[in-house]
């Protein structure tokens, strides 16, 4: 039985999940031919990208978005603008100004975020990204969305224009 083999810990352990980590995503490269590819590139590590909206010539915080680039891809984990100035287009300056970086420096190709049914997405739908996985009741009374777009330096200079 495998029970008498193991012992079981269910601590909270950043070195061995950073060992968990390793050895996943070494298990992982060795069986994808793509993730394989990405050895030595700059798309095989996480890179932090960060765009600040800052008020006025101080430090307080009118929004901000948070997120990194891997694979190719730019992923958002956070975007937030302070209730004053919502409706004026700061969440889609800061949207924009991460794609046009994921873009222009990171060589990026597409966009993914998540979002809940009470938050944004309507915001997103409207520039470009669309929903490729719902998860109703996550967490409970809640829906969330995944969302994807395709991005382009073409793209990005055509948004600029509308």
């Amino acid at each position: 039985m495998v029970w008498h083999m193991f012992r079981l810990e269910t601590e909270v352990d950043k070195s061995r999940r950073d060992l968990l980590r390793s050895r996943l995503m070494a298990a992982n490269t060795a069986a994808s031919p793509v993730l394989r590819a990405l050895r030595g590139t700059p798309e095989e590590r996480e890179r932090p990208l960060h765009v600040w909206a800052l008020e006025g010539h101080g430090d307080e915080l009118a929004g901000g978005l948070v997120g990194y680039t891997w694979a190719g891809w730019l992923h958002v984990s956070f975007l937030w603008v302070a209730d004053r100035h919502r409706g004026v287009g700061l969440g889609g300056l800061l949207l924009a100004e991460a794609e046009g970086i994921a873009v222009r420096q990171r060589g990026c190709g597409a966009a993914r975020l998540e979002t809940w049914d009470f938050q944004a997405p309507d915001f997103y739908r409207e520039r470009g990204y669309q929903v490729v996985c719902v998860i109703p009741d996550y967490p409970p009374g809640i829906t969330e969305y995944t969302l994807t777009k395709r991005l382009s330096a073409e793209g990005l200079a055509a948004g600029a224009l509308s």
